[in-house]
């Protein structure tokens, strides 16, 4: 663990090489100093030698001012090493998360990934920091201040000495307690960013539900959760304080009684005893030698805290994603064809679970368009991640162009199969630089001219700053349809040979819904479009319609072919039309106009979505789970 955290101090390398070179240089100063003052007691004061007391008083002010010196240069740079070792560490988690797989992510959770990046990261660089710096700074100035005080007097040396044997056994005991307690704590942390990120990222639901005050009870179960862990080691820590300051003034009444002894009975000439100067020089040394450490069980009780952050950030630098590239990938997605065969897929690690896809054999023409229909859970989505290999097969295989999608660089093939998801996601820019998520150079009359395919025009062109305005933090100042078709003219951008849409139109009006997909034919003509809905109406007009039935495909044909052979279809289908608007001529097919992009923008009169079922009608558990 230790080689790995400190391969990425890299460019810090300097800095934390001289950091414990100053530090060193800063404690041979401040030992020497009792040494000078000693002497200006016993040469200058005793004597009353006005030469001695001027010579040791500037020989004590420059000792001072180079300690100074090595003290401000040591704290420079050892913040300057282990802020960007702090940095170096974040940015090697977050470059490793980037190239997780959603498996990976699932592994450690959001909320426990954000905690390793900012609460244990932090503890680290403290702990650095304080290697680098006290670490060395506290050992050194103890075993110096020690030999000091042994040749000064080796019989008084001799309380040190216990004393430190006493403070190194009640130190162990300490840190072994608190350390099986820190290691819980960072684990109570993930609950409480989770906590948090759910809360705020749901905060819409969760003040329309009127659940503020539930949400803040869960909160403060989680955060009495940490305080619990962190009073338990305190508490346990806090003893260092009392056992400290009891070995401090036992030495210091014992140096003070033998000190008294030898200092009455100090005669040069027999080397009996001991001068006063020497005494105060000892004084000096044993609150040095004791703060030290005291400073040395902090030191301690700080790399137990961050052992157990440490490992949890190894874990992060460690993982291996669960999709990789091959060794010699294809980069050239030749067409939209698709082809699955044989596929099974489970979303748990090694296979283990139920399958959620059994059995998939299909294919899709290139240029197609295809509607996926069916009930929740019944495989849709994971059908399509499979595509641009959001995830892997158990076993079978999906092709795209003819070629099995393992095979590609997972780049390439993600620039080709773009895909707007179930959940509409902005990120917080401009308008404009949400679209360039689809292509990075894309001109603004490029933009304007998708977003007019995606009938976002209407909307974008009404506000003040159009294309400039200010998208806040997911999108939370535009509606879910506005979102919606914002992604959608962001993955046409692209000009892919896959165009995936999950359910991307839920949210938008049948009128609109009909243009926009009157609009991919005339914008995208040779992109393999894929569709799912839970409205037949967005999908009838499709080539071809997939039936999903529990993981498997129940049917596979056009429209009309499939209301002739199809019980689930057809009773999707009737269940949806029966007694509602969303079939009425004002949205049928020949009064849908073509995608014309001076028209686009134009919004049409929305019509009101269907009820689910019909009333009095009996229905069946295929067509209640669709």
């Amino acid at each position: 663990m230790i080689k790995k955290l400190a391969s990425h101090v890299k460019q810090y390398k300097l800095s934390a090489f001289l950091t414990p070179i100053c530090a060193a240089g800063e404690v041979v100063m401040e030992v020497l100093i009792p040494i000078a003052m000693a002497q200006l007691i016993n040469e200058g004061i005793s004597k009353q030698d006005m030469s001695a007391l001027v010579k040791y008083g500037l020989l004590m002010m420059g000792l001072a001012l180079v300690s100074l010196f090595f003290g401000v240069a040591c704290a420079h740079l050892a913040s300057h090493a282990s802020s960007g070792f702090g940095a170096n560490l974040r940015d090697a988690m977050y470059e490793n998360v980037q190239r997780f797989s959603f498996s990976n992510i699932d592994k450690f959770s959001s909320a426990g990934l954000v905690t390793r990046m900012t609460t244990d990261v932090m503890n680290i660089q403290n702990t650095f920091q304080m290697i680098t710096r006290i670490a060395v700074r506290s050992p050194l100035s103890l075993i110096f201040s020690l030999v000091a005080a042994i040749i000064l007097s080796p019989k008084l040396s001799l309380i040190f000495l216990a004393a430190i044997v006493v403070l190194g056994i009640s130190l162990s005991f300490i840190i072994r307690a608190a350390s099986k307690l820190f290691s819980q704590v960072f684990k109570k942390y993930d609950a409480l960013n989770a906590s948090v990120q759910e809360n705020v990222g749901a905060i819409r639901v969760v003040k329309a539900f009127v659940r503020e005050e539930y949400e803040t009870e869960k909160f403060k179960k989680a955060s009495h959760g940490v305080y619990s862990l962190f009073v338990k080691a305190e508490k346990i820590i806090a003893l260092n304080g009392p056992v400290m300051n009891l070995v401090v003034y036992a030495v210091t009444i014992l140096l003070a009684w033998f000190g008294a002894h030898l200092v009455v009975e100090y005669n040069p000439d027999l080397g009996l005893g001991m001068n006063v100067g020497d005494l105060s020089a000892m004084f000096n040394y044993v609150m040095r030698i004791l703060m030290n450490l005291m400073m040395l069980s902090m030191i301690f009780v700080s790399l137990t805290m961050s052992a157990a952050a440490g490992k949890r950030i190894v874990e992060v630098l460690d993982e291996e994603p669960d999709l990789t590239n091959p060794e010699n990938p294809v980069t050239d997605v030749p067409d939209g064809s698709i082809d699955f065969s044989d596929v099974y897929f489970t979303y748990h690690a090694e296979g283990s679970g139920d399958d959620i896809l059994e059995g998939i054999n299909l294919h899709i023409d290139s240029g197609e368009t295809i509607g996926i229909i069916g009930g929740t859970g019944s495989g849709k989505t994971s059908l399509v991640n499979l595509i641009s290999r959001l995830y892997d097969v158990k076993s079978g295989c999906v092709r795209v162009g003819g070629i099995d999608v393992r095979e590609y660089d997972m780049v390439a093939l993600r620039e080709q199969v773009a895909v707007v998801l179930q959940k509409n996601t902005l990120f917080s820019g401009t308008v404009l630089e949400n679209l360039r998520w689809g292509k990075a150079d894309a001109t603004l009359e490029e933009c304007q001219e998708v977003c007019r395919a995606a009938c976002a025009d209407e909307f974008i062109s009404r506000m003040p700053e159009g294309y400039d305005s200010r998208v806040e933090q997911d999108g939370a100042n535009f509606s879910g349809g506005q979102k919606q078709r914002l992604c959608i003219a962001r993955a046409m951008l692209k000009r892919p040979q896959v165009l995936i849409l999950d359910d991307s139109t839920s949210a938008v009006d049948t009128a609109t819904d009909a243009k926009i997909r009157r609009a991919f034919a005339d914008y995208i003509p040779g992109t393999t479009k894929i569709i799912i809905a839970q409205r037949v109406a967005s999908v009838e007009n499709a080539d071809r319609i997939i039936v999903m039935d529990d993981g498997r495909i129940a049917a596979f044909d056009s429209h009309e072919k499939l209301m002739e052979t199809c019980e689930i279809y057809r009773e999707i289908y009737e269940t949806q039309t029966s007694g509602s608007g969303d079939f009425d001529e004002t949205d049928s097919d020949h009064d849908v106009e073509a995608y014309d992009p001076q028209k686009a923008a134009q919004a049409s009169r929305p019509v009101p979505p269907p009820p689910p079922f019909p009333q009095g009608k009996p229905v069946s558990k295929e067509v209640r789970k669709a």
